[in-house]
């Protein structure tokens, strides 16, 4: 090879190395513009999800709570939906809420469920935010009524090595949650979350500590009457009645007398359930006093009243209650219904009250009287 030709060619091999390295640079250059703007992104949701937790940490009540999840997350991350799903098997938070005057308007995007497999199998498994496409298999119980998003966040809510429920984020954005994109400050979001849920939770259960009987977890009598006041300037207001049921369990002296006190505690608390199951969200139960229990109905009529009482009485007898160790026994009810409608003007709504309450014992006393097992209604509106 002559000198000439090793020259060019040293000259080639040059060139080549150099537009090799150039290329090379021009790669790095995008790897660390992209770097760059990820550690930009990551760093302004690290700003935003401080702000929203101090927000959350604020929440002074289980509706402001939800709120903030809400409408408060939505806005801060430009968001086009959010929901929560919260594992509520006992109805205990809607009750919580429920008794707190809370109304359902603003606590549209939050969902009780009784297990949450029942929306998404794979959050069974879900111990860390999920982000990813939205598959409408996966993900269309997780939202709603939502138009069908372009990527989701799944957050897990867990206290105490239990998942309490899921956060979920959507986005129209197919690139906006993907799984590139770091989850650590969403964990911590969820952390905070569940935090905050749990100490509304027990914030509601402080203030409702001298109003509930504590064999049952059902109001007490005093509450019940407080409220009966409250939906009687409702009801008067709205132009609606309201509707009273008093139920009696058939034959509880022989139940304790046969099995014990411990068994009889065991049918009160069965029997306070299987009401509770057949309650709406606005409805207010109560342990009236010994083995007899009392459900308040808003903006209910008497037809109302009626269906809930028989589907009281059907989920109480329908299936023996379990009372002791291989002992199951089958529970009646005797119940009575009332109905008021208050009329225009200043009224004494404790006279109401106690009024509603005397028609409906006396319905009740009637059933009994009848053969017990059976529902019995008042002719008299109280007005």
């Amino acid at each position: 090879m002559s000198r000439s030709q090793a020259g060019t060619l040293e000259s080639d091999t040059a060139t080549d190395r150099l537009s090799v390295l150039e290329h090379d640079n021009r790669v790095l250059q995008s790897r660390l513009a992209a770097l760059t703007e990820e550690v930009g992104r990551n760093d302004s949701l690290l700003r935003k999800t401080q702000e929203r937790e101090l927000e959350l940490l604020r929440a002074a009540t289980l509706g402001q709570l939800f709120e903030r999840l809400i409408t408060g997350l939505r806005v801060s991350y430009q968001l086009d939906d959010v929901t929560v799903i919260l594992h509520d098997p006992q109805h205990e938070i809607r009750h919580l809420l429920g008794g707190d005057g809370q109304a359902l308007e603003p606590l549209q995007g939050v969902h009780f469920v009784d297990a949450l497999v029942t929306v998404a199998p794979q959050l069974a498994s879900l111990e860390r935010p999920w982000l990813g496409p939205f598959h409408k298999a996966d993900h269309e119980l997780l939202l709603p009524g939502s138009a069908r998003p372009g990527s989701v966040a799944l957050i897990p809510l867990r206290r105490h090595e239990q998942l309490d429920g899921v956060l979920v984020f959507a986005s129209a954005d197919p690139q906006r949650f993907t799984a590139e994109l770091a989850s650590d400050f969403l964990a911590h979001l969820g952390l905070v979350a569940a935090i905050c849920m749990e100490n509304a939770v027990n914030r509601a259960r402080l203030l409702r500590s001298g109003l509930t009987d504590f064999l049952t977890g059902f109001h007490n009598r005093r509450y019940l009457h407080a409220r009966l006041r409250e939906e009687m300037a409702r009801a008067q207001r709205a132009h609606q009645s309201i509707v009273c049921l008093m139920i009696d369990i058939d034959h509880f002296k022989r139940i304790n007398d046969q099995f014990g006190h411990l068994a009889g505690d065991a049918v009160l608390r069965e029997v306070a359930h299987r009401i509770d199951a057949e309650m709406r969200i606005s409805d207010t139960g109560a342990r009236f006093g010994g083995d007899e229990f009392a459900m308040v109905l808003s903006q209910a009529t008497l037809t109302d009243g009626e269906k809930i009482a028989a589907r009281v009485l059907h989920a109480v007898r329908h299936l023996p209650v379990a009372i002791g160790k291989g002992v199951a026994e089958t529970v009646t009810l005797s119940i009575g219904v009332s109905v008021a409608t208050p009329g225009p003007g200043l009224r004494d709504y404790k006279v109401l009250a106690e009024r509603l309450i005397a028609e409906a014992d006396a319905a009740l006393y009637r059933a009994k009287s009848a053969g017990r097992n059976r529902i019995a209604t008042s002719p008299n509106v109280v007005g």
